[in-house]
Formats: C-alpha cells, sequence, structure tokens
C-alpha cells in the first residue's frame, strides 16, 4: 500500500485521538457549566481527569515493546475515542463525565502515541520526512471540524448531550476511513545498551515539554469558556475554537515546509515557546482583540511545537526516537494535569483565571530557556553537521 496512503491514515487517528478524543472538551465547557452539570472549578477537575487518562494512557504505551500490543493499543484507542464520545451523550454530573473523560485521555494517548511512532518510520522508509510531518495537522484539523460542528449546533441551541453525539459521528466516520489503512506496527529496533541512557540535551528537552505542556493547556482548554464569559454567550464566542484550529493548522504547515538549516529546529522550537506564552499573557487583555491574539499567539505554535519537539528529539538520539516519544508524551501530560488543578485553583481562590494564565506564560518562557541548555544546542547541531 502506498505510503501516502499510510500517513494519510495516521493523520486521521490523530484526528480522531485528538480533535473528538481530548478537546472536544473545550468547547463542551461552556455548556457543562451553564447546564448545572459543572462550574468552573469542576471544569478544572474534569480537565485534570483526561490529562491523568493521558498521562497513564501514555506510560502504558511505553510499555507497548512487541508489535502485537502496540496494535492493540492503537485500534483500542480509536475506536475507544469513538465509543467514549457517544456514551458521554448520557452523562450527567461531575463524576460521570470525570470517568468518561478519563477513559477517553488513556484511549487518546494510546492512539497518538503508538500512531505518530510509526507515521515518522513510514515516512523516513519512503523518504518522505516532511510528509510525515503533516501527520500533525490531524489533531488541528479536528479542533477545526469540531469546532465548527459546535458553532452549528450552538446556532440552534443544541447542548452537550447533542453535541456529544455529533462530535462521535465526525469520529466514527474518520475511525471508518483511517481503520483500514492504518500500518501495523513493527518490531522495533534494539540499540545497543549504552544506547538506552537519555542524551543531556534530551532531559533539557524533557523538562521543557512537561512545563510547556502545562503552560499551553490553560488557554487551549478555557478558550470557549473565556470567550463565553466575555460574549455572554453571544454567537460570537464560538468562532474562537475553530480559529484555534485553523491557527495551529497553518502553524504546522509553515514548520513542515520550512528549509532545513543547521540549528533550525531548535530555534524555531524556542520561537514557539516564546509565542506560545505570549499567547497566554494576550488572554487577559480585554475585549475581542486580546483574545483573537492569544488565539493567534497560542494555536499557531500549539500543534507546530509538537511536530519540532519530536523532530529534534531525533536530532538528539535518533536510535531512541521510539521511545522517546513515548517518554515525551508522558511529560507533557504531566504537565497538562498540572495545568487544569493550577486552573481550579485559581478559579477557586481569585474567582477567575488570571493568575493561571499568568503562570502559564511564565512556565513557558522557563521552557524556552530549559531547551535552550548549550549542551542541547551543541548536539542537536552536531548531528545535523
Amino acid at each position: 500500500m502506498s505510503p501516502l496512503l499510510h500517513l494519510f491514515a495516521c493523520l486521521l487517528t490523530l484526528f480522531v485521538a485528538m480533535g473528538v478524543g481530548r478537546f472536544t472538551l473545550t468547547p463542551q465547557l461552556p455548556h457543562l457549566i451553564a447546564e448545572g452539570q459543572v462550574d468552573l472549578t469542576g471544569a478544572g477537575l474534569l480537565a485534570a481527569a483526561n490529562y491523568l487518562g493521558y498521562l497513564l494512557g501514555a506510560l502504558d504505551a511505553l510499555r507497548a515493546d512487541t508489535p502485537a500490543r502496540a496494535g492493540r493499543r492503537l485500534f483500542a484507542g480509536l475506536w475507544g475515542c469513538v465509543a467514549l464520545s457517544f456514551l458521554s451523550t448520557w452523562a450527567e454530573g461531575l463524576w460521570a463525565h470525570g470517568l468518561l473523560r478519563f477513559a477517553s485521555g488513556v484511549a487518546s494517548a494510546w492512539a497518538l502515541v503508538v500512531a505518530a511512532g510509526i507515521s515518522q518510520q513510514v515516512a523516513l522508509q519512503a523518504g518522505q520526512p516532511r510528509r510525515g510531518a503533516l501527520v500533525f495537522t490531524g489533531p488541528s484539523l479536528g479542533v477545526l471540524v469540531t469546532g465548527l460542528i459546535a458553532l452549528a449546533l450552538n446556532h440552534y441551541r443544541l447542548g452537550s448531550a447533542a453535541a456529544w453525539t455529533f462530535y462521535g459521528c465526525a469520529g466514527l466516520a474518520a475511525a471508518l476511513l483511517a481503520h483500514p489503512l492504518l500500518p501495523r506496527p513493527r518490531a522495533r529496533p534494539h540499540p545497543p545498551r549504552t544506547a538506552r541512557s537519555l542524551p543531556p540535551g534530551l532531559r533539557g528537552l524533557l523538562g521543557a515539554y512537561g512545563l510547556s505542556g502545562l503552560g499551553y493547556i490553560i488557554p487551549a482548554t478555557f478558550l470557549s469558556q473565556l470567550a463565553a464569559s466575555r460574549f455572554h454567550g453571544a454567537w460570537q464566542a464560538d468562532l474562537f475554537w475553530p480559529c484555534f484550529g485553523l491557527a495551529a493548522f497553518l502553524g504546522v504547515l509553515l514548520a513542515s515546509l520550512r528549509r532545513p538549516t543547521p540549528g533550525g529546529t531548535l530555534r524555531w522550537l524556542v520561537c514557539t515557546l516564546w509565542l506560545q506564552a505570549a499567547g497566554a499573557l494576550a488572554c487577559l487583555l480585554p475585549g475581542t482583540f486580546g483574545l483573537a491574539l492569544g488565539v493567534a499567539l497560542s494555536g499557531g505554535p500549539f500543534l507546530a511545537g509538537t511536530q519540532l519537539t519530536l523532530q529534534y528529539a531525533r536530532e538528539l538520539d535518533p536510535d531512541g526516537h521510539t521511545r522517546n516519544i513515548g517518554l515525551l508524551t508522558a511529560a507533557f501530560a504531566l504537565g497538562q494535569l498540572c495545568g487544569p488543578l493550577l486552573a481550579a485553583c485559581s478559579s477557586r481562590f481569585t474567582g477567575g483565571l488570571d493568575l493561571a494564565l499568568w503562570v502559564a506564560g511564565a512556565v513557558l518562557l522557563v521552557a524556552s530557556l530549559l531547551v535552550r541548555r548549550p549542551g542541547a544546542a551543541s548536539r542537536a547541531e552536531a548531528v545535523q553537521g
């Protein structure tokens, strides 16, 4: 089968895992709060449950050391995200939604870790690494499509239950198309024992990626709620989330089409962290301008940063890339888990999300300093040279 079809199937898998399995919670939060199912603090706890599941799913995916185990997680994750979206239609209250969001986090991590790994293998074997990077447009397209669904449903004043059903239908269509085209996981190469230790640069990257998970997740999770509170439920509030997805899609395209240069991946990665920090702080500005700027600055680098992080990890440690995808995903998930908990504390003790947004901007700047450590830069440039 053509490598392009395999890559397209991986793109659709990420569409389901991230766009449907994880990020449909963002446009749903205003509905759940308006319907009295949760308050703003409870919304943070729902997001934390989702990201706790994502963390555990990523750690579990690291144990999928045979093609059979990886394949089971890939397909369970793909179809689990679809099934859990439909099950959410009948959920009511914090505990029911929390359990479903936790399970959805596990499923989305399984699908992401395995699909991201095999897609990069397919792209490299076909001599098309740039096309492999385009797989990361899948989550942004998922955000865009589900955001447009939310916009249409809100126009007809349909609530959260109807929205879960429509999100499930979008995921079902993508999964039916992806399943027969997905490449099956292959046996991992066994690197020499000395290659199993983490290079110094990768340790800094793990820390930076974990902090970026904390920093980006505040605007990414609560953007729709911020817009709904500022526009008092007007339809304009529903435009921000699909625009976030569109910005993320364009960011991945831009990062994929850049010309490779020595040290270029690191420089682009640092720029994405700076932009995301500015985006989190821009959300503090009043009115439409602040949120629009936050969407552009946070959304554009959102998935491009993930793509660049995985590429930089390959430059630092080519032999351990499959393992490193799982480690980076786990670090990112741990940061994401802290983000909603921070938002819940900010909401409870200050009555809003301003404190959480300030912290998000600060940790993204710290992440940019971690990834710029001299050892990391010199090692990457040596590999590229």
